[in-house]
């Protein structure tokens, strides 16, 4: 029996701005059973270290993905044509105890990946991501990594703690989450504390690739190169919404100049069809910072492109 795939709402189905409150206006599930791939938010933010807000990511970024329409005319992917996807809800952090969330994510994460699907999250500060790759880890074993990001967050502590939005590819890394040879982390900039800011990541192997280093030009090339390097590996991506110039995105939390364009996070994400992607986040979306949306808008339209980017999605035009 042919099996009946969940489509977006149509705009002219039910007005924009109307309809259901889930990610492209997509059926909501229970659970990720019987899926392909699926989006859940994390609505977290006591992780963040400036401004706070990133609580209300997931919800802003679900209500700016109505606009979005489910075949994709620049590549061509046409991803609810080949999987079941969903909106499985919100992970029940605890608002008031990270290192708690932290648990209680990795315990999520390992059941909605029992059922064999690609999570996509909403987020959400960067914490999150620490739990989601130890469950992966679980599930896939170590996985190669492209981190989008203006910060390496890779410290050692932040005011005398191991868990925050600054710390999260530390310990992951401390507890073999990564295949250190296929790590890469683009778009990193910004002040730091001293020369060695960036230095850590690249002691252990990973490529880290500053901004300055991706002005002016195109990063499909770049791309090209990363995906050889990772091959069949499994991968995880994490895109940070900072790492795009806050002339796009200013509705986060750690801003800094001099960032990506939206072009360009377009280019990664595309370049990233063909790998062996097992899930992928976008997070730090603050809306109190960005009245107008813009941030969110692009935050829903990256995560369109992740799914349009998953094995098994038929692609070309």
């Amino acid at each position: 029996m042919t099996k009946t795939l969940n489509q977006p709402l149509g705009g002219n189905t039910m007005p924009r701005f109307g309809g259901p409150a889930t990610m492209m206006r997509l059926p909501a599930a229970p659970s990720a059973a019987g899926l392909d791939a699926c989006f859940l938010g994390i609505p977290m933010d006591i992780g963040t270290s400036n401004r706070a807000g990133t609580r209300l990511g997931p919800r802003q970024i679900r209500d700016e993905s109505r606009m979005i329409r489910p075949y994709n005319m620049a590549t061509g992917a046409a991803p609810f044509e080949a999987l079941q996807v969903a909106d499985i809800g919100d992970v029940p952090i605890n608002t008031f105890d990270l290192k708690k969330s932290v648990e209680i994510i990795a315990s999520h994460y390992r059941e909605v990946l029992s059922h064999g699907v690609i999570p996509l999250t909403l987020g959400g500060d960067h914490t999150l991501t620490w739990p989601i790759l130890r469950a992966i880890k679980e599930r896939h074993g170590p996985v190669a990594l492209i981190h989008v990001d203006a910060h390496s967050d890779t410290n050692e502590d932040m005011f005398g703690e191991t868990v925050a939005h600054g710390c999260p590819f530390r310990r992951a890394w401390e507890e073999g989450c990564l295949i250190n040879d296929k790590v890469f982390q683009i778009g990193l900039r910004g002040t730091g504390y001293s020369r060695e800011e960036f230095e850590w990541g690249r002691k252990q192997g990973w490529t880290c690739i500053q901004a300055e280093e991706c002005w002016h030009k195109s990063l499909t090339p770049l791309m090209a190169e990363i995906r050889a390097k990772i091959g069949d590996a499994p991968v995880y991506l994490s895109y940070d919404i900072d790492s795009l110039d806050p002339a796009f995105a200013p509705g986060t939390g750690t801003v800094e100049v001099g960032g990506l364009t939206t072009m360009q996070g377009l280019e990664i994400i595309r370049g990233t069809a063909g790998l062996n992607l097992v899930g992928g986040d976008l997070v730090e979306v603050s809306p109190p910072y960005d009245p107008a949306g813009n941030t969110a808008v692009i935050a829903a339209n990256f995560l369109f492109e992740m799914l349009c980017a998953l094995p098994g999605v038929p692609r070309g035009r």
